[in-house]
């Protein structure tokens, strides 16, 4: 009994952390005056092609709808008014970015 015990835990833990392991990352900057770049990822080093990445008004109007790219990576023109990046890889696996914090 005490071996399944040790087993069952070693999995649950084994598991916890292969979970734990793969959160969404993102991260913008201008790339020049009036281009923002951002790339987008998982915290195991992995890229994220394809996910969702929205550029949303303060007043929650989508302004620019997208997809990064096969490399990962997404450029747009900087917005002429508040906003914010919204990475969206599934339900609990968002990220947010303030428009006012990248520069």
């Amino acid at each position: 009994m005490t071996r399944r015990l040790l087993l069952a835990t070693a999995v649950l833990l084994g598991t916890a952390t292969v979970a734990e392991a793969h959160h969404p990352t993102c991260r913008c900057r201008m790339e020049s005056a009036e281009t923002v770049l951002c790339i987008g990822g998982f915290s195991d080093g992995s890229g994220a092609p394809g996910v969702v990445i929205d550029v949303i008004a303060q007043d929650e109007e989508m302004l620019i709808p997208g997809r990064l790219g096969a490399d990962s990576t997404v450029r747009f023109r900087r917005p002429g008014r508040g906003f914010y990046v919204l990475m969206d890889a599934g339900p609990g696996h968002t990220v947010e970015i303030d428009g006012a914090a990248i520069r």
